[in-house]
């Protein structure tokens, strides 16, 4: 048995970096916002005083413990860490955690942070080589990008308490991750610009590489986009394969909220996590998917079935995590229940304020 906390997209740059220790420059590069600690005022705005040179664990609040208490930790950082780089002209949002802020990434000790996502080259080759190194430095497994194809491409083996798990890494354009940033013999992400069968075979491939009988295996992907809660069938299609070509978990992320669950062959699917970490308190819009509801994900297995899910519902408040209310963990539960209905799955009350999977 071993027990996995997925989380989804963690940007830690911008509105956080400016509220940890030692903040980077503020300058921003958006059509509307040009101070990142504007970021820091709405939030205030909407929910009150947030410190400035806070501790490195206040952005995980009362997530932490849940994370703490996994054998494995898996997350999405979908911010670079970098002090320099240029900004790439063709986004209009750039995320970046100054170097020296990094011990609020290693509060949570993920075991894997995943690369393949649309604002890791937020500033440029260089800000991902400061990031690759800044990770290294700490001790952090990374997956999902590199120096070249082999090593965006490279599984991260990941030795628990229990078992090996093995976690690839891979990004899709339906997420906003520009095809130019595909690593080929120079950098970027492991990039799959179609959710077909030969690419089901190319995952595959990188994982027999380096499988090893009795691993567990997490296919973690940055797809779809930032709004709603439909899975399309390409990407169901895909998911499916990718379950039956070996995977035991399938770690879905890039949209804002949760995205139906879904159980095949035995194996977990989240086809999107929702956001766990950022700095868009008191930004209007979408109000209906109450993106400020957040879920950590428990999923426990044995020798690769799923045995268990738990979610932790949290609430985003002053740039931190608090466990969300006995009201909001309804809506939650009613919501998750109604959009993986047609999934097969079903969504109740689980023990100690959590939500869980009826599998």
């Amino acid at each position: 048995m071993a027990s996995l906390a997925l989380c989804g997209d963690v940007m830690l740059g911008r509105g956080i970096d400016q509220i940890l220790r030692h903040p980077g420059t503020p300058t921003l590069w958006e059509a509307y916002v040009h101070d990142a600690r504007d970021y820091v005022r709405l939030a205030e705005r909407a929910n009150g005083p947030v410190p400035r040179g806070a501790d490195p664990r206040w952005p995980w609040g009362d997530a932490l413990p849940h994370l703490l208490d996994a054998d494995v930790r898996v997350l999405n950082l979908e911010t670079a860490v970098t002090a320099g780089g240029t900004p790439d002209p063709g986004k209009g949002i750039h995320y970046r955690l100054h170097p020296a802020n990094l011990d609020c990434l290693d509060a949570a000790r993920p075991d894997v942070c995943v690369l393949a996502n649309n604002h890791v080259l937020d500033f440029g080759a260089d800000g991902l080589a400061d990031t690759l190194d800044a990770l290294r430095a700490s001790g952090l497994r990374t997956a999902g990008a590199g120096a070249d194809a082999a090593a965006a491409w490279r599984p991260a083996p990941v030795a628990s308490a229990t078992t090996r798990v093995v976690v690839l890494a891979a990004g899709l354009p339906s997420s906003g991750i520009p095809a130019g940033w595909a690593a080929t013999d120079g950098p970027g992400v492991a990039y799959v610009p179609e959710a077909s069968d030969a690419w089901v075979r190319r995952i595959g491939a990188e994982l027999d590489a380096v499988r090893r009988p009795g691993d567990l295996v997490v296919v973690s992907l940055h797809w779809a986009g930032n709004w709603g809660y439909q899975v399309g069938p390409e990407e169901r299609r895909f998911a499916h394969a990718l379950i039956e070509g070996g995977a035991d978990v399938v770690h879905g992320h890039s949209s804002h909220h949760p995205r139906p669950v879904e159980v095949h062959r035995g194996r977990l699917i989240l086809y999107g996590c929702g956001d766990l970490i950022n700095d868009y308190e008191g930004i209007g819009g979408h109000e209906r998917y109450r993106a400020d509801l957040r879920l950590v994900y428990l999923a426990e297995l044995a020798d690769g079935t799923l045995s268990g899910l738990r979610m932790v519902p949290l609430r985003a408040r002053r740039l931190r995590l608090e466990h969300a209310t006995a009201g909001e963990t309804a809506w939650l539960r009613d919501t998750l229940d109604e959009i993986c209905g047609p999934y097969g799955t079903r969504i109740g009350a689980g023990r100690d304020g959590t939500l869980a999977a009826r599998i």
